[in-house]
């Protein structure tokens, strides 16, 4: 048996409940993927994309749906060994990877900003759907996981004021007709690492220019706060982060001091009057 069916074997077996079961749910709940879709698959080199991109060619070749898959890789500016991880790694799991150039790390790491993860985050995302309008799909899936949903609703109820969610797809804005996909919001990050531990595979972590340089002290990282502040809420009730998801999908309007759509605020005052 070739390296890749180890894989997609255990993908199917040994973590169908963890990881297979939650994946196809998480694509039922959200009617992620329709018939004739066709996605793009963006790798960006770690753990998680190149999982979701596995689970994407099991649910091509076991699901009911028909559509097609192009997989993609960006590379921002990688240093070749890293850029070579990729590449190899694509092989080895035999994803036919598609990877397309950019300068984005030169671009970022001379421009002056205070956020620079924001910046080049922001660049990537306008370089991924041009190449999906490029490629004729009208879906971009990225491999964000159910912890990574948790952490995004933390910082901003702590840190941006506001309470809001990572969500399992919305629309573009500016650019009409596509869409983008979180099949994997349910998959706990932790169950990633037990595959990948599993199957002895290495992946590509981040590898930007300001990381490795230690320009950004990764132990400030509010994203690091987030996941230590849940590991120790989990100590005293181990369904928190599952809680926290479950919240943001129970939302009650009524015990909100005011909400906001499509930029108009709303208080609850507005209607305070009209109960009695």
């Amino acid at each position: 048996m070739e390296k890749y069916e180890e894989v997609e074997r255990s993908i199917i077996k040994k973590f169908r409940k963890e990881i297979w079961c939650k994946f196809t749910k998480a694509v039922r709940d959200y009617k992620l993927i329709n018939k004739n879709d066709k996605v793009m698959v963006c790798i960006s080199g770690g753990k998680d994309s190149f999982l979701l991109a596995k689970c994407i060619q099991e649910l091509k070749k076991h699901g009911k749906i028909h559509f097609d898959a192009v997989y993609v890789s960006m590379n921002p500016g990688y240093k070749e060994e890293n850029r070579n991880l990729i590449i190899n790694n694509a092989k080895l799991l035999n994803i036919p990877l598609e990877m397309f150039e950019t300068d984005i790390f030169d671009v970022v790491y001379n421009v002056p900003s205070k956020a620079p993860c924001y910046l080049c985050a922001r660049m990537r995302r306008g370089h991924l759907y041009n190449k999906a309008k490029e490629l004729g799909c009208n879906k971009i899936v990225l491999g964000h996981h159910f912890d990574d949903v948790i952490e995004t609703t933390l910082l901003s109820l702590f840190y941006g004021a506001e309470i809001k969610t990572m969500l399992p797809k919305l629309h573009s804005d500016n650019f009409e007709g596509l869409e983008l996909i979180r099949p994997m919001c349910y998959i706990k990050e932790e169950d990633i690492i037990s595959w990948k531990n599993y199957n002895d595979l290495k992946f590509l972590n981040c590898a930007c220019k300001f990381t490795e340089k230690s320009e950004i002290d990764e132990s400030a990282s509010k994203r690091k706060m987030m996941k230590k502040l849940i590991t120790e809420l989990r100590k005293d009730n181990p369904d928190v982060d599952r809680n926290i998801y479950k919240a943001m999908d129970n939302v009650n309007l009524e015990c909100v001091l005011g909400t906001k759509k499509n930029g108009e605020y709303t208080s609850f005052l507005d209607h305070y009057e009209e109960k009695k």
